[in-house]
């Protein structure tokens, strides 16, 4: 079993986000976290909306500030909010994440998060792809979650695991943990090809 075999590993999480603390913790990995030197989240243009995400993962591996042993795995991640053909990333202020999530209410968008796996000897990437539909959100609705839950640190300015996730979201079609922030059941599968 993989959550025995990566024991003699030392798993480095290279990110401040508690989403993927509690999904890498829930999965039954022991690991460290390590903040990244602050790394420009820019890309070049024409990139496609699969190929963004894992770019910025890797550039987030390449700003670990030493080099991985042969005892280490690095994991990064990245995740975007796709709609209507443009990326929707984190809201600037209260007004950018009503009009979000306005902007997402009755529609469907989706959640693409890149992640990089960067061992002493080799580098693999790869991405998770979930449509996400929503409800019809109420007004009010849109006002209390923002009032309440302050999304402002969230791609697409809401967290599926919030109220509004309960209240606004139909139905997915993907992983819902992906959604989340990182696709722990692809990523289990990826690290036990990279170690067996």
């Amino acid at each position: 079993m993989l959550t025995e075999k990566i024991k003699k590993y030392s798993i480095i999480l290279a990110t401040q986000s508690p989403r993927r603390h509690y999904l890498m913790k829930e999965a039954g990995f022991e690991f460290t976290i390590s903040d990244l030197h602050s790394v420009e989240e820019r890309f070049p243009e024409g990139l496609d909306k699969f190929e963004i995400p894992v770019y910025l993962a890797e550039i987030k591996s390449k700003a670990y500030s030493r080099p991985v042993l042969k005892n280490e795995i690095l994991i990064t991640a990245d995740t975007i909010v796709w709609f209507q053909n443009q990326l929707i990333g984190k809201p600037k202020d209260r007004d950018d994440a009503y009009k979000t999530l306005q902007d997402l209410s009755g529609n469907m968008h989706e959640v693409i998060t890149g992640v990089c796996i960067r061992t002493y000897d080799k580098t693999y990437c790869f991405h998770a792809h979930t449509e996400v539909f929503f409800s019809k959100i109420k007004e009010s609705e849109l006002n209390y979650y923002i009032d309440n839950f302050e999304p402002f640190d969230k791609a697409g300015a809401y967290g599926i695991q919030d109220w509004i996730g309960f209240i606004g979201i139909e139905r997915i079609r993907g992983s819902y943990f992906n959604v989340m922030g990182l696709p722990i059941q692809k990523l289990y599968r990826e690290l036990e090809k990279i170690i067996s």
